[in-house]
């Protein structure tokens, strides 16, 4: 079976080259009349239509004091605000603060994707390595690897949802011009920042044991629907259910101030 796409390939390709040659004999005998030469038919330009925007960004409520900073030039801006929300060491600590608005598009972008680009992360890798408990032939999460993630939920809370709606209003622009450098010159951000917030909010809930296999290096989940979910879902497991729960009213707060609508869950 592995064969069968190339084969009809070349059939569908020969069958046309014989037609051409066919063609190309038949005009060759056969007498006919020159043709007439015509003006080719205006073409009419077709303005594509403008992309739909689903969940356009709400205006500022407080007008800006001073204009943006150029994207290329914006990193000591992120990093400031960064560091008003989460503190100097925390920043440091946690963050990569370079290429910032780059590395948050990236991330926003891929989490819905089965791999987050690692590339381009946006945070340095969690302290600790990954344990797995149980027998060597049926591992399990190890709930220890909670604590891992602990830091960044009571980063994400510590900060209001309007606070970071309202910081994400005021550098909107630089994110949508980033975004669509990224190849969606007719995407629009926000809608794939909903697209995302909405992607983790169907994680599923595990309470039990989440049995693991490791078929190489890396331990996967061993339940087929787990181990295809997306990678921020994944990221959510691997949180353990109450870091997620918290995680998940901490998004949902984020898109109803950022939409005015709550997601059905």
């Amino acid at each position: 079976m592995k064969y069968a796409i190339p084969v009809v390939i070349v059939l569908v390709l020969g069958s046309l080259a014989g037609g051409f040659y066919y063609w190309r004999t038949q005009q060759r005998v056969a007498v006919a009349p020159a043709p007439v030469a015509s003006s080719p038919p205006a073409v009419v330009p077709v303005t594509p239509p403008k992309p739909q925007i689903h969940y356009p960004v709400p205006k500022p409520v407080v007008p800006m004091a001073k204009p943006l900073p150029p994207l290329a030039k914006s990193d000591a801006a992120m990093k400031n605000v960064l560091t008003g929300f989460f503190g100097p060491g925390s920043v440091e600590e946690l963050f990569v603060p370079r290429d910032i608005v780059h590395r948050f598009v990236v991330l926003v972008d891929s989490l819905p994707h089965r791999k987050l680009s690692m590339r381009f992360r946006l945070f340095k890798s969690v302290a600790g390595r990954f344990l797995a408990s149980g027998s060597e032939d049926s591992p399990v999460l190890d709930p220890d690897n909670y604590q891992r993630y602990t830091p960044y939920v009571l980063m994400a809370q510590a900060v209001s949802s309007k606070t970071l709606v309202a910081t994400y209003i005021r550098f909107y622009p630089l994110l949508q011009q980033e975004y669509k450098s990224m190849g969606y010159p007719h995407g629009y951000f926000n809608d794939r920042v909903v697209a995302a917030i909405d992607n983790m909010l169907a994680t599923p809930n595990v309470t039990g044991p989440i049995k693991l296999i490791r078929p190489n290096v890396l331990y996967q989940f061993a339940d087929p629907k787990l181990e295809a979910l997306s990678a921020g879902q994944k990221v959510l497991l691997r949180m353990g259910p109450e870091n997620a729960a918290r995680i998940k009213a901490k998004l949902e707060a984020i898109r109803g101030d950022l939409t005015g609508q709550v997601p059905k869950r």
